[in-house]
């Protein structure tokens, strides 16, 4: 398999070396050149799998140039040991035919360690077999940080270098990021919101000049592609759980970046019988916008109860685009020079497309708070903000024949705040391997929203 950019100018890479890219040359986004195909029988036949061994059908046609499926199968083992619930994705029922797909038993109780965990033991294995050393970059609206440093943080050939934006995070989300020991390990917290930490990332990816050149750049945010195909799976677990593929099914996403959601379009045209995708948006709704009116507008980004949705520039959609405008790379490249000064204004056939794929819905501040007592009161089932706006749109969008599954993609306990606002009494406990978070010290550095000052802080702080 290999792999393309979306803006049409970029070599083609193999696996390993998209690994270690992130962003293409072009500044496009690395996808398959063609999707690996499964059969109903195929699928069915996975019925029986524990998540890993299900993880290694789905992953390895991606990887197959670079691992064995021996290897393969050794590092989802090890990966999805670390979770806490032996189900490692479980399904939790709240409803007639409404279910929640639990994604927060990794190390640091959000979706993101699904992909994170499986990035950094990916990484040290290539790394080892070419004996180099990389900088890792990313920015994060909350949980991508400290997802990221838990999964990289014992590899000996990373220094990592995690942006968040300053006193826009929970307190939990930062202290996960700040708390953990390691010399390769840096936080800097940016005087912006994600949006800028978002731009300054991509930034560096398309001008290095100002970084030490012996080393290579790895993103993990959503660009790189690894993170997107390791979130595939739990869409193909949470059907088999509930009798796919012998019957259709729908999900409820939150989102702000579409990575995620994205996902669940791949499993589809993998052959995964999906009728429904949910785009759930908090009060920042450039995606529900997109949705409704076809234009994709730079709009200012509000604080909100649920900051890892806090996003307007929605990178994944890129991809998504790819496939609407028939993979036409050139007029990829073409709307998003055009973004640089005006919005977008999507082709009727692309909109009509995306609409066929997806349906969305925006849910305020006040509309999650009410969720989240609704679901605690009438179900006794404790929601993150970031859930809880999944299950409003689940509500709206679900139909009695259909299994309806919000992903739940962060524990409650990283948003006490927004239990209380919800009006409940008591603050969701974090688990026992996070008991004393608040009691840990803390090591970032504040530093201003500028890409020069960014990338001198980067290269007098990397390993010799």
């Amino acid at each position: 398999m290999k792999y393309i950019s979306t803006r049409g100018k970029a070599p083609a890479l193999n696996f390993e070396d998209v690994l270690l890219t992130g962003l293409a040359s072009d500044g496009g986004l690395y996808v398959p050149d063609q999707l690996p195909s499964f059969s109903q029988e195929q699928i069915r036949s996975w019925r029986s799998l524990s998540y890993a061994e299900l993880a290694a059908e789905i992953v390895y046609p991606f990887v197959e140039d670079t691992f064995s499926r021996e290897e393969l199968d050794t590092i989802l083992a090890d990966t999805y040991a670390v979770f806490r619930h032996d189900a490692i994705a479980p399904m939790v029922q709240i409803a007639p035919n409404q279910w929640v797909l639990e994604l927060f038993h990794g190390p640091t109780l959000a979706f993101k360690d699904f992909a994170l965990q499986l990035l950094g033991r990916l990484l040290d294995e290539v790394l080892k077999r070419r004996d180099e050393r990389i900088m890792i970059m990313g920015a994060t609206s909350g949980d991508t940080g400290s997802a990221a440093i838990e999964g990289c943080k014992r590899c000996s050939n990373i220094d990592i270098f995690i942006l968040h934006p300053y006193q826009r995070v929970s307190d939990v989300q930062r202290k996960q990021m700040t708390t953990v020991v390691g010399e390769n390990i840096h936080n800097l917290a940016v005087r912006g919101n994600f949006d800028d930490c978002q731009a300054l990332v991509k930034a560096t990816f398309g001008d290095r000049s100002g970084l030490p050149a012996d080393r290579g750049l790895v993103a993990v945010n959503s660009i790189n592609w690894a993170r997107i195909m390791a979130q595939i799976v739990y869409y193909f677990y949470a059907a088999l759980s509930v009798g796919g593929p012998d019957r259709a099914v729908s999900f409820s996403v939150p989102t702000g970046n579409f990575g995620d959601i994205f996902a669940g379009y791949l499993a589809k045209q993998m052959g995964l019988p999906v009728e429904q995708l949910v785009i759930a948006t908090n009060k920042n709704d450039v995606l529900h916008k997109m949705m409704t009116t076809g234009v994709y507008d730079k709009m200012s980004l509000e604080a909100s109860l649920s900051p890892s949705m806090d996003i307007t520039v929605s990178s994944n959609f890129e991809r998504l685009l790819f496939d609407v405008y028939d993979r036409d790379g050139a007029a990829i490249a073409d709307l998003f020079e055009q973004f640089k000064t005006e919005p977008i204004h999507f082709s009727e056939t692309a909109m009509a497309r995306t609409r066929a794929l997806f349906a969305s819905h925006r849910v305020s501040d006040d509309e999650t708070c009410a969720e989240v007592a609704r679901l605690w009161h009438d179900c006794q089932y404790l929601a993150d903000p970031h859930s809880a706006i999944g299950v409003a749109a689940a509500r709206l969008y679900g139909k009695p024949e259909t299994p309806m599954i919000t992903l739940a993609t962060a524990h409650a306990a990283k948003f006490p705040s927004a239990i209380a606002q919800a009006g409940l009494d008591f603050a969701p406990p974090l688990p026992e391997h996070l008991a004393d978070l608040f009691e840990r010290e803390e090591r970032f550095d504040v530093i201003d929203n500028d890409l020069a000052t960014v990338q001198a802080y980067m290269s007098a702080h990397v390993a010799s």
